[in-house]
């Protein structure tokens, strides 16, 4: 029996745990994967406050991780398959655990575009981390679909590598920050497809091509590529509390700005929740609240 349960173990889960810690709550983690998160995909955070040329995104999250478990915070890599928000217990692959309060910081995964030819080739060309997979192509062409500020950073990522990048977004500009514009537009390698849509990746065993159609025109044409990445949003990962916790329409949990669910005693932070930014920061803000939350929630059942 804990005193709080933390699911998820990206930058908000962490911090949760930090402020959890400080307060001297018997706590565990369940993160399904590895510590991290999603924001591993992204090799640096440029916009972190207090590092003026940006931190390496495995150094802070393995800054965070020690700070968590020198206060004795356990960590196990387990996956979530159920929650029972009235008992506060959670089922994973492993076993069941109990406590008297639940964060829920399981953030988000990449969306998918649902054009022919992605699903046979992803693996194979067709990527959604640009970190991970980036320095495989190397002198290739590229390109990238999307138009907000992961899309950005990713795109300038994957010039250090590739021949020429191609970014392509539906309307006639992008959505990203003026800085990182600016920085798109300064880089060479870097054309804009604007106006347009990814509609087919062709290739056999890999990708060769990629077909692009204009929306003002409604035409077509096939460019040669070597690879795709595709950065247009996030799908929360709250399947296990889908009619258990009030969800909005995307699937995003509906928290308060205390964090607290519709279920008492049952907090949310991070990318899996409603908001209107979604940050590293924002999330790090998101877990130090929820966890603030959970201990006065503890305190006022005592």
């Amino acid at each position: 029996m804990y005193d709080l349960l933390i699911v998820g173990a990206g930058p908000a889960g962490l911090t949760a745990a930090l402020y959890a810690g400080r307060s001297r709550l018997k706590t565990l983690m369940l993160e399904k994967i590895g510590v991290g998160g999603r924001i591993l995909m992204t090799e640096v955070i440029e916009n972190f406050p207090g590092f003026v040329d940006g931190v390496h995104t495995a150094d802070l999250i393995k800054r965070m991780q020690g700070q968590v478990t020198n206060l004795g915070i356990n960590i196990a890599l387990e996956e979530v398959l159920e929650i029972d928000c009235k008992l506060k217990s959670v089922k994973t692959n492993a076993g069941t655990y109990s406590a008297d309060a639940v964060i829920i910081a399981t953030g988000a995964h990449p969306r998918k575009l649902g054009v022919p030819g992605e699903d046979k080739l992803t693996g194979r060309g067709v990527s959604y981390c640009a970190t991970c997979d980036g320095p495989l192509f190397r002198d290739k062409f590229v390109a990238i679909v999307g138009g907000g500020n992961a899309m950005a950073e990713e795109a300038l990522y994957l010039t250090r590598f590739a021949k020429s990048v191609n970014i392509i977004h539906r309307r006639d500009q992008l959505r990203a920050s003026a800085i990182l514009q600016e920085k798109l537009k300064e880089n060479k390698k870097i054309n804009f497809i604007l106006s347009s849509v990814l509609t087919e990746i062709i290739g056999s065993g890999k990708v060769e091509a990629m077909k692009i159609k204009d929306l003002n025109t409604s035409r077509e044409k096939i460019i040669p590529c070597d690879g795709i990445f595709i950065y247009i949003g996030f799908i929360p990962d709250t399947v296990f509390v889908k009619d258990k916790l009030k969800l909005d329409e995307a699937g995003f949990i509906i928290a308060g700005e205390d964090m607290s669910t519709s279920c008492d005693g049952i907090f949310a932070c991070g990318d899996c929740r409603k908001k209107t930014l979604y940050q590293v920061i924002t999330a790090c803000g998101d877990g130090a609240v929820a966890a603030d939350s959970a201990y006065r929630y503890l305190v006022s059942k005592k």
